[in-house]
C-alpha cells in the first residue's frame, strides 16, 4: 500500500536547527492546504495526508514532532488514530482540530485526550500559536 504524503519544507530558519516536523491529517483538501501553508510560513517542515488511515501509514514511515488531525474523516477518524498512537506507545503530541470536540469519548476514555484542541474554523494565527505552545 502506498502512502500519499505531500511534503513541504520550510527553508527559512533551517540554517541553525532543522525545522520541527508536523503531520497534518485532514480530508478537506482546502483546510489541509491552508494549514500546511500557514505552518510552512511559520518555519515548520510539514507533511499532509488526506485521511486518518493515510496519516497512520505516514506515522509508520517517519518521525514527527506533532500531529494535527481532524476527527471526522473516512477510513480512520482522528480519535481512532489517537487510540492507535496511544496503543503503540508513540509519544507524538496531537492537536485535534475539529468542529465538534468528542467530549463523550474523552470522558469515557481519558487516555485518548489530545494534547490540545482547536475549534474549526480557526485562524492561521490560532493554529500557529497552538503549535508553538505544544512544541516549545
Amino acid at each position: 500500500m502506498s502512502i500519499e504524503v505531500v511534503s513541504a519544507i520550510a527553508l527559512a530558519g533551517a540554517k541553525t536547527n532543522p525545522p520541527r516536523r508536523i503531520l497534518v491529517v485532514d480530508d478537506d483538501s482546502e483546510v489541509r492546504l491552508l494549514s500546511v501553508n500557514a505552518l510552512v510560513d511559520a518555519g515548520y517542515d510539514v507533511d499532509s495526508t488526506k485521511d486518518g488511515a493515510a496519516g497512520w501509514e505516514a506515522l509508520q514511515v517517519k518521525d514527527y514532532d506533532l500531529v494535527i488531525t481532524d476527527n471526522h474523516m473516512p477510513r480512520l477518524t482522528g480519535m481512532e488514530m489517537i487510540a492507535k498512537l496511544r496503543s503503540a506507545h508513540m509519544s507524538v503530541p496531537v492537536i485535534l482540530a475539529t468542529r465538534t470536540f468528542p467530549a463523550n469519548i474523552v470522558a469515557h476514555n481519558p487516555w485518548l485526550k489530545p494534547d490540545a484542541s482547536l475549534p474549526r474554523p480557526c485562524s492561521k494565527d490560532d493554529l500557529v500559536a497552538a503549535v508553538k505552545k505544544i512544541l516549545r
